[in-house]
């Protein structure tokens, strides 16, 4: 997203076509809750996963993040692109 030439109009249109839902989550700071359990692979370069409580921790390449329904925000502080591979399986909800 850092990118110069990443067209955020593209982007929101695929991720809308391509997960259906998933945008709507979306707080204006980034953070957010998805009905799923996540599997996140650090592909390449740093990045921060920031919990809902304020917590940030800082992962590499190689590192892997199992998530169930936690509120959460990717915040890249670094100078350099990151790269993540992620599986979103959707769970059932209660009610």
């Amino acid at each position: 997203m850092a990118d110069p030439a990443f067209d955020p109009v593209a982007f929101d249109q695929e991720q809308r076509t391509d997960s259906p839902g998933i945008a709507d989550l979306m707080e204006p700071d980034g953070m957010h809750t998805t009905p799923t359990v996540d599997y996140g692979i650090v592909l390449r370069g740093d990045i921060v996963l920031e919990l809902d409580n304020g917590h940030c921790t800082r992962l590499s390449a190689g590192d892997i993040v199992i998530q169930n329904g936690t509120r959460h925000a990717w915040r890249n502080r670094g100078d350099e692109p990151a790269t993540m591979a992620f599986v979103l399986i959707g769970v059932e909800q209660d009610g």
